[in-house]
């Protein structure tokens, strides 16, 4: 039965410096007969140890960094399958959890995307899931049983592909944070549903994926294309004037924040936040 359910899903993992993740995907990708790892770029020998682990799988060399979405939407192009399961390389999933997600597309037809509920190293649920930002706070207790939700975390998507058709798939203008947002908001204001399947269960190791040989430079990176990515996902779906307000509010908070982490030296943080301080002054604005 899970068999079965496998060969409609292709699973699409985006790469980039991620050859330390790869052996912590191998339960799920080895069982996979439809596997495509889109890789941005890696100099770690990420694309060559894919194939190695998985000589089934189809592996786009970029040769360069795209970008997250642009990334995914270059390994969507290629899916044949009805399913698509994006999985980040910091995320494991067993066969079975895969497969009880197929089967509940199959009993949930109107849902474009279904996610499991993301959990960290030692168990405890991760808020990857909630309403979107943009109309209302979310607030209660975390989800008991499968629920419909305005936004799902881009580390593990399951993607109905015909409920695509009308809205797209990523935004390729987000380069990194901030696409998953989109896409979701996208997609409720579409009236497509997304629904969470809290007993699927996904061990998210945060930010594994950058811990590689630089990590100080990952988290310049990350502080740079999230405060890029703010802005943008501020003026496309806001306007203008809030974004700039953002940026303003951003610029004072972090200019002024940046001498207590010198004071209370914390590399990783201090690395993060001036990438943050370099994002936020080289946005351009779009009128």
């Amino acid at each position: 039965m899970v068999t079965a359910l496998l060969n409609q899903v292709t699973v699409v993992v985006v790469t980039h410096e991620s050859a330390h993740c790869l052996r912590g995907l191998d339960g799920l990708l080895s069982q996979c007969p439809h596997v495509i790892v889109s890789d941005n770029g890696s100099a770690d020998g990420t694309p060559e140890q894919a194939q190695r682990l998985w000589p089934h799988a189809h592996v786009l060399r970029h040769g360069r960094n795209l970008g997250f979405g642009a990334a995914n939407n270059r390994a969507l192009d290629a899916v044949r399958t009805p399913f698509a399961f994006l999985l980040n390389p910091d995320c494991q999933l067993t066969v079975e959890g895969l497969g009880e997600l197929i089967s509940a597309a199959h009993e949930l037809s109107d849902a474009a995307i279904l996610a499991p509920q993301l959990v960290s190293v030692t168990g405890k649920p991760e808020i990857n899931y909630r309403w979107p930002k943009t109309r209302w706070l979310s607030t209660g207790p975390r989800a008991s049983g499968p629920v419909c939700v305005g936004f799902v975390c881009g580390a593990a998507m399951l993607f109905r592909m015909a409920r695509f058709e009308k809205v797209g798939f990523f935004d390729e203008q987000f380069f990194l944070y901030y696409e998953d947002d989109d896409l979701c908001l996208r997609l409720f204001n579409a009236h497509l549903p997304m629904v969470l399947l809290p007993q699927v269960q996904a061990v998210h190791f945060s930010r594994g994926s950058v811990k590689g040989a630089a990590p100080w430079r990952s988290e310049y990176v990350r502080g740079y294309h999230h405060a890029q990515s703010k802005l943008i996902f501020a003026v496309k779906h806001q306007s203008l004037e809030t974004a700039l307000q953002l940026r303003r509010y951003l610029l004072l908070t972090t200019t002024l924040a940046m001498p207590l982490r010198l004071i209370a030296f914390s590399p990783k943080l201090l690395a993060r936040m001036w990438g943050r301080w370099r994002g936020l002054m080289e946005w351009k604005r779009h009128d």
